[in-house]
């Protein structure tokens, strides 16, 4: 196996944090041995591309292939390279995932382990975004989230569930707000994210997300 190019800036922490989490990942799951079981947990698909052995798993409504055994992450249909930081959400949910039913019980960002020390992170990059860009206008919320899959759920004045992984749904509320109260908003996640995902990846995954919801409104 090629070892990969892990291109990092060591002189920004953050960069070079990132690259070392991908270095990580990359090689647990370079470490997998039954492929099969993976998928299981994770609903990803088994399949042969070419002459190679690939797991292409849906991630916020795209198919991506995972080419082994060099785990090269693509998106399918696209010659566009993927983003690290999503090539990381990738693998560590292929890594990590338990393969638990989704119990269909919400609970808030502070309830995740350490939840309440990172919710203030948490509001800022995810949160505080959208009620920015969408809490005058709301309704307009579900239009733009169908480009993410995203279907209407009955919370606030207007939410909307994505798919981000098979196993990871994310509801997103908005309340628009009156004369006395400002428009505010939150994020709803399955009470099994944490055997998927960490808490620290929830927020990347979140930040993303609202990211890509921003971009599309404008």
């Amino acid at each position: 196996m090629e070892e990969p190019l892990f291109a990092t800036n060591q002189t920004d922490p953050e960069e070079y944090g990132y690259g070392l989490a991908y270095k990580m990942a990359y090689e647990m799951l370079a470490r997998t041995d039954d492929i099969e079981q993976l998928c299981l947990r994770t609903g990803a698909r088994s399949q042969i591309v070419g002459s190679r052995q690939a797991i292409v798993l849906d991630y916020l409504n795209q198919p991506y292939q995972i080419i082994l055994p060099d785990i090269k992450i693509s998106s399918a249909g696209s010659e566009q390279e993927v983003p690290l930081r999503d090539k990381i959400l990738i693998l560590h949910y292929l890594t990590q995932a338990k393969g638990t039913p989704l119990s269909h019980n919400l609970i808030a960002y502070k309830q995740l382990p350490e939840g309440a020390t990172y919710y203030p992170t948490f509001y800022q990059r995810a949160i505080k975004p959208l009620v920015t860009n969408f809490g005058s206008q709301p309704q307009l919320l579900l239009d733009i989230a169908a480009n993410l899959g995203g279907v209407k759920a009955d919370y606030g004045d207007t939410a909307v569930t994505i798919s981000a992984f098979s196993r990871v749904p994310v509801t997103i509320i908005l309340w628009q707000g009156d004369e006395e109260l400002p428009p505010e908003g939150n994020i709803l996640l399955d009470s099994t994210i944490s055997d998927y995902l960490t808490t620290e990846d929830t927020i990347v995954l979140c930040e993303i997300i609202t990211w890509k919801l921003v971009k599309l409104l404008k």
